[in-house]
């Protein structure tokens, strides 16, 4: 199963769109984070996608990473997994360096980042999963089988265990990397757009799965482009734009204010999260 990780250009700012501002500076980090991400600058090209992110990751919440397009939300999750090189500062989990907890990460890729034409099953799709806990080189033993298809059954396609993944609908295919994601058993899960391209039943389907997660204790993190959901769907949120322009509980920083320093003069979508905004309240 191949997934194309490597560095990928973002869209290009539109004309007269600042940088949003940076966040809070001094960040006192926790250990026990989850996720603590220092200073972290990562560029393409000499060109910077992210500029000194600096925040922790709280644990239990569900948490939307949220901004336009081109702001370094896929960057900010690769960073963390350390699939891209950054140039400056560090990303450390639960209080450790990446290099000794990938363990307690779970990551489901955007599904245009996988190459659906590779010749294997969806069950070799999530035991490949497993391999990072027993060694590419040793067979997964019985326990580990049962985990996968544990997770088939939890997201609802075991009867899609033997089909070909080029034969997988987008729903599907989205189903087939939570599976993955959830045989890992981890702590962290990081998502990149997991309601891209699904229907509204898949989609009701994932969010019930994410707050079953939160509800157990783990901590999510979704990169999510739909801001009418955002305060439906999360309990924190992150808002990005390059640079960390706040974080912090949803019905604290979840405003229209935030969000017009987030997005500069997106107006019509603007509006659009500004009127389900008031809905809720």
């Amino acid at each position: 199963m191949v997934t194309r990780t490597g560095p990928q250009h973002p869209e290009p700012d539109k004309p007269g769109h600042a940088p949003a501002p940076a966040g809070p500076a001094g960040t006192d980090h926790s250990p026990a984070a989850p996720i603590s991400i220092h200073d972290v600058t990562v560029a393409y090209d000499r060109r910077p996608v992210l500029w000194d992110v600096d925040l922790d990751v709280p644990e239990g919440r569900l948490v939307g990473l949220i901004g336009p397009n081109g702001a370094g939300k896929s960057t900010l999750l690769k960073a963390i997994l350390g699939l891209v090189p950054t140039i400056s500062g560090r990303v450390s989990i639960y209080g450790r360096p990446l290099a000794g907890q990938r363990k307690l990460l779970g990551y489901v890729p955007q599904r245009e980042s996988v190459d659906w034409d590779f010749p294997v099953t969806v069950r070799d799709v999530v035991e490949m999963g497993l391999y990072g806990h027993v060694g590419w080189f040793r067979r997964l033993g019985r326990a580990h089988v049962r985990r996968a298809r544990e997770a088939l059954e939890r997201v609802s396609i075991s009867d899609l265990a033997d089909r070909q993944i080029s034969r997988l609908s987008g729903g599907q295919q989205q189903r087939v990397f939570l599976a993955r994601a959830l045989a890992q058993h981890a702590r962290i899960y990081l998502m990149d757009e997991p309601f891209a391209g699904v229907d509204s039943a898949t989609e009701k389907s994932i969010v019930g799965l994410l707050h079953e997660l939160r509800n157990t204790g783990r901590t999510v993190v979704c990169v999510h482009h739909d801001l009418q959901t955002v305060a439906a769907y999360f309990d924190y949120v992150i808002l990005l734009n390059m640079r960390v322009v706040t974080h912090g509980p949803t019905e604290e920083v979840f405003t229209e204010e935030n969000l017009r320093k987030t997005y500069g003069g997106q107006l019509t979508l603007l509006s659009s999260a500004a009127t389900a905004l008031a809905q809720r309240r």
